[in-house]
């Protein structure tokens, strides 16, 4: 994954874009930061993070012994990391503690010792703040995107996985994809919200 001409365009913004590229703990940090707020601004996240941090890159270990409160000031600084910044912080906080913890702070190990993408899987989705969901969407982008691909990578991600599929970031090749990507997005929201059942009305009382 460290192969730096493998190139992304989830953030729109060629230097967070390259950071996410040749940085594994920044592709999973941006993948942690994806929610409630737009992919681009997600997977931005990361690159704002180094530099407000004075690196080039994100080191877990780093991360992992900052203060609480300076991390937060990192985040909460305008313009805002997250829409969330407090709380996005102490998960990504949590993420690299898990990290350090379990594969010495490398964030890579997570899937480069994997024996199969079902094995890739359980790993990511072991992860503080990766849900199975999101865990198979990442496991999909370092298919599709970065050449990382276990044995039954495809399977293991789900629809995610599809070849030609335009459901997540790890189908965005530039702005058209994008935009085919939210559209998604959108109609699946629309389409969960007319499944969902209608709350009835509560009765009035009798007079």
């Amino acid at each position: 994954m460290s192969d730096t001409r493998r190139t992304l365009r989830i953030a729109q913004h060629p230097q967070a874009d390259e950071l996410l590229a040749r940085s594994p703990l920044a592709a999973l940090v941006g993948m942690l930061l994806d929610q409630r707020i737009p992919m681009e601004w997600a997977f931005t996240g990361p690159y704002t993070l180094a530099a407000r941090m004075g690196t080039d890159d994100l080191d877990a270990r780093e991360i992992a012994a900052y203060e609480p409160e300076a991390f937060t000031a990192l985040f909460t600084e305008k313009p805002a990391v997250h829409r969330y910044p407090a709380s996005m912080a102490q998960r990504v906080q949590q993420l690299c503690q898990y990290l350090v913890e379990t594969y010495e702070g490398d964030a890579a190990a997570v899937w480069e010792g994997a024996s199969s993408g079902a094995d890739a899987l359980r790993r990511l989705n072991a992860l503080p703040g990766f849900g199975r969901q999101k865990a198979q969407i990442f496991l999909a982008l370092l298919g599709k995107r970065l050449g990382v691909r276990p044995p039954g990578w495809r399977e293991a991600a789900g629809h995610y996985g599809d070849e030609g599929a335009y459901r997540s970031a790890a189908d965005i090749t530039g702005p058209e994809s994008l935009a085919k990507v939210r559209a998604f997005k959108q109609e699946a929201k629309r389409a969960a919200k007319a499944a969902a059942p209608e709350k009835e009305a509560p009765e009035e009382e009798a007079p």
